[in-house]
């Protein structure tokens, strides 16, 4: 690892630091200057949040239809059983206390030369500055046989929530000696690392509870995030490259049979490969490909690729004036997309637009992301990096030696310790947006 955890965690309070310090240029009273914000998730909550914070005078509306954000991370361990589904749970009661306007519906137009968005309920609401943090939206058309109907029976779970519930009665409900199928989607999509984690965490609860159970990941990919990392958690506790391995994982990609093409509900299986090899599951979770969120393709904010191009320095599209797209949605180079992605591009777009509307010009920005996996019981992996914005090149580029990996040789106390980093991380992180 380039660095030691106490060095990274130094660098990323400092970058922290930083960007709360850009946050707040100055507080600014007199004329109300409007900022809506579409999507109530990490990005979109964050952002919200600590824009208010730099300036009180400005009129904040959040529009987001639910109720409640469950989070993505930490959600394998719903699936496991060692977290409750309310434990990823969490309200928007914080923001309205910040003076944030929060509105509980769906954003079905944006109009940017009006500047106006419009709701499914009928609302219509006028910005200065719109941020946009739409998440992903799965792309049902891409494997044959697999539709919204279809994910009731074959859950995809990568929006978490009622289909993360749905997963883990399957799981329980299943036979031991049961197959259960991971179809894993090709690049870009949310969260590298999770299938991966989701594998390891299904695995913990069957080998205490079904160990005559296997689980197949069938892969879009040859290769994953923290590959050599995850084959050696799975090794070491899961038998995996061994006849009796809880996991087998088959790599796509050209000439791959890890690729699925067509799943079909009635019998319960799933082809994949060239050679159209059918495999048959007892529980099969299904994560299609993905694109960015719907809004963002209605209001013209996605190109071909299906995602958001942006000015990587303030995160305002480079397709509409005044629209700034942060989080999943957002084409930010070689930063990941991650909640903690998320929630450090929030931070920079908030100090982007308090500055726009106060006359200021904003230094260029640091970035920051870490991301926690937990393979097994007091078994936990992470990668963690600082970035900066490089101006020359409109790039998101991380610093030299400003993060790593695990270590492979890390001692079975470093890996219990990663644990408890992952749980401090999501408790001080969902603070952070929500409290």
């Amino acid at each position: 690892m380039p660095m030691n955890r106490r060095s990274f965690i130094k660098i990323a309070a400092g970058t922290t630091a930083a960007a709360s310090a850009m946050s707040f240029p100055y507080i600014a009273y007199g004329a109300s200057k409007k900022v809506v914000v579409v999507g109530g998730g990490v990005g979109g909550a964050t952002a919200a949040k600590y824009i208010a914070m730099a300036d009180p005078s400005i009129e904040i509306t959040l529009i987001e239809p639910n109720q409640n954000y469950f989070t993505c991370f930490m959600s394998n361990e719903v699936l496991s059983g060692d977290r409750t589904l309310d434990s990823i749970k969490f309200g928007y009661e914080g923001l309205s206390k910040a003076g944030i306007k929060v509105i509980t519906d769906s954003a079905t137009g944006i109009d940017p030369d009006k500047k106006t968005v419009t709701t499914a309920g009928g609302q219509t609401f006028s910005y200065d500055k719109l941020v946009v943090s739409p998440g992903v939206s799965l792309d049902f058309t891409a494997i044959e046989g697999y539709d919204e109907k279809a994910a009731e029976i074959m859950p995809h779970a990568w929006k978490a929530g009622p289909q993360t519930a749905l997963l883990r009665k399957q799981l329980e409900d299943m036979k031991d000696g049961g197959t259960v199928i991971i179809a894993s989607p090709p690049n870009p999509f949310r969260c590298p690392p999770g299938p991966y984690e989701r594998a390891s965490q299904i695995a913990h609860y069957l080998q205490a509870n079904k160990p005559k159970s296997k689980i197949l990941i069938l892969d879009a990919k040859p290769k994953f995030s923290k590959q050599g990392l995850f084959t050696q958690g799975w090794k070491d506790l899961y038998g995996y490259g061994t006849d009796n391995s809880l996991i087998e994982w088959v790599a796509g990609g050209e000439g791959g049979s890890g690729n699925v093409t067509a799943v079909d509900v009635k019998s319960m299986t799933v082809t994949a490969g060239e050679l159209d090899d059918e495999h048959k599951g007892d529980v099969i979770n299904v994560i299609p490909p993905q694109k960015a969120g719907k809004i963002a393709s209605v209001a013209g904010l996605a190109d071909k690729s299906g995602w958001c191009p942006i000015n990587k320095k303030t995160f305002e599209s480079t397709l509409q004036k005044d629209i700034h797209v942060i989080g999943d949605a957002a084409i930010a180079t070689k930063m990941p997309k991650s909640a903690y992605a998320a929630n450090s591009q929030a931070k920079v777009c908030a100090t982007a637009i308090v500055a726009a509307l106060q006359g200021k010009e904003m230094v260029d920005p640091s970035y920051i992301n870490t991301c926690y996996s937990i393979v097994g019981k007091d078994y936990g992996i992470s990668v963690a990096a600082v970035y900066r914005y490089n101006g020359d090149k409109d790039l998101i580029a991380p610093v030299k030696g400003s993060g790593g990996l695990t270590p492979m040789d890390a001692r079975p106390e470093d890996r219990k310790r990663e644990v408890q980093y992952a749980y401090s991380w999501f408790q001080n992180i969902t603070t952070d947006i929500f409290g």
